[in-house]
């Protein structure tokens, strides 16, 4: 552990080149799940989202809580499932590259900045897609609840960044001792 984080749980410079590939490779795969076009990816159910409304080429879902506002119009206990699944996978997909950015970059160190960065990278991954849409129709949702559901993922990172800081801390400081008796 040594290696890659300092006791005080900064990363070493070998912690900081690794987190910065680490990062950089997620980063570039959540930009290539969010940007292609939506037909490259497989369905995995064929399932429609309620709410979503078609703009000439844009596709908005301005609802919040979309998931629940319109529960009554899905056709099936097994469609919904499909959609909260969806809901939970948008909390986690900002997760790991936020929690990259937090060891990187001290001045994401706190809720309120993770949150706002969070939700900041959100934004621009709607908005994006909404150009994306109206350059080569690449059928994306803008969806509202993603920008929610995205800094919580953003948040939670945060709250993980600061119980593994505080664990290894506990960690380093109970095994410390032991090393400088030997």
């Amino acid at each position: 552990m040594t290696r890659f984080l300092t006791p005080d749980f900064e990363l070493t410079p070998k912690g900081q080149r690794v987190a910065r590939w680490l990062t950089g490779i997620y980063g570039f795969l959540v930009a290539l799940m969010c940007f292609l076009p939506q037909d490259v990816f497989p369905e995995v159910k064929e399932v429609s989202t309620p709410g979503i409304m078609q703009i000439g080429r844009l596709y908005i879902l301005p609802v919040p809580f979309n998931s629940l506002v319109n529960a009554n119009q899905v056709e099936s206990p097994l469609d919904y499932f499909w959609i909260l699944l969806q809901n939970v996978a948008n909390i986690f997909l900002l997760f790991p590259l936020v929690l990259g950015l937090l060891f990187l970059f001290p001045k994401w160190r706190s809720w309120q900045k993770a949150l706002l960065y969070s939700f900041y990278i959100s934004l621009t991954i709607e908005c994006t897609q909404l150009l994306i849409d109206l350059l080569i129709d690449a059928k994306r949702v803008f969806e509202v609840d993603d920008l929610w559901t995205n800094a919580l993922g953003g948040l939670l990172a945060y709250v993980v960044y600061m119980g593994l800081k505080k664990a290894i801390k506990r960690f380093s400081k109970n095994v410390s001792p032991d090393l400088h008796e030997h």
